[in-house]
């Protein structure tokens, strides 16, 4: 189980945050670095991301049947996560940073909710389980992985009686230098050329595109609540079956809010505290109508400091 707070004094010494909520269903965070990405901030944030990974951990190399013992883990090179290769840690990392966003800053977030992150999905993964069944037997077979479909965050809010009254779920994104062109293809989907008219144009398949059509009940929700009955079914029995109830019509569906998490570094010629997302207002492509929460994470090196944590997991400190 996912059971680490954020640490909340490292990461505003961090990040500089600028935050506002807008006609009441927008927020929008910027998340702006203002201090050295250095082992003191490792150190913190090692902990957070060792039980954001935990499950995954321990779910994978049960599969393959690798001990998790640290004798065990010294005959081999597969140790998830940080044995994956470069491309596939920068998603983790992503997505790793929705939670802790959404659970250091949810006092800036749309809506005022209080989020809890019971479990990561990062065992919903299946060519990270066939990548490292591979490596076990072929340290040298290293390939690239296949992104993981479907929600790539999901978080909850509950009742006094543990029942989930509400989801947020969305999208995280890694980029290693963060262009108004890169975010656009993010956000609207990759530009092609017209065979007619010779003319550039996005595609419209991009996030916008996949919140608008997504599901009210996210399949992440579900997802979450099968982890939940195998990791610890009387701990979270509330939990479990409001969302049982939810999928079956058997009760009222939670209310979601949508989450966009953007993270990389800035661009060279970026201003400071500049937003690559309007901040106004929710932007017109966004139609499905919910709660909408966007967050920028705009970093110095970024893709050093990810190297660097994930190397850091599970090592002796």
């Amino acid at each position: 189980m996912h059971d680490c707070p954020p640490p909340k004094a490292a990461l505003a010494s961090w990040l500089k945050a600028y935050g506002t909520v807008e006609g009441g269903n927008y927020g929008h965070l910027l998340l702006e670095q203002q201090a050295e990405s250095d082992d003191t901030l490792l150190s913190a944030l090692r902990p957070y991301f060792e039980s954001a990974h935990l499950d995954a951990r321990e779910h994978f190399h049960r599969k393959i049947g690798i001990s998790l013992h640290p004798d065990s883990a010294a005959t081999t090179t597969v140790n998830y996560p940080s044995c994956l290769p470069t491309k596939a840690l920068r998603g983790l990392f992503g997505e790793a940073m929705a939670g802790l966003v959404t659970e250091a800053y949810q006092d800036e977030f749309v809506g005022g909710h209080v989020w809890q992150v019971p479990i990561f999905l990062f065992r919903e993964h299946d060519d990270v389980e066939k990548y490292l069944w591979a490596l076990r037997y072929d340290p040298e077979r290293v390939r690239e992985i296949y992104g993981r479909h479907g929600t790539d965050f999901v978080a909850i809010s509950l009742n006094n009686d543990r029942e989930v009254v509400r989801v947020i779920a969305g999208e995280a994104k890694w980029r290693k230098s963060l262009t108004e062109s890169t975010v656009a293809a993010l956000l609207l989907g990759p530009k092609v050329r017209n065979e007619e008219t010779g003319v550039l144009a996005h595609t419209g398949k991009g996030i916008w595109y996949e919140l608008n059509r997504d599901t009210a009940i996210p399949h992440g929700l579900r997802q979450l609540q099968f982890v939940l009955e195998q990791r610890d079914r009387e701990g979270h029995a509330d939990i479990i079956l409001s969302i049982d109830r939810a999928v079956l019509n058997l009760g009222p569906p939670p209310e979601r809010t949508d989450l966009v998490i953007i993270c990389g570094n800035g661009a060279a010629k970026r201003e400071r505290a500049d937003p690559l997302i309007a901040w106004e207002q929710p932007p017109s492509e966004y139609r499905a109508g919910r709660d909408l929460q966007i967050v920028e994470v705009i970093l110095e090196r970024g893709d050093v400091l990810i190297d660097a944590l994930y190397a850091s997991l599970w090592s002796t400190p």
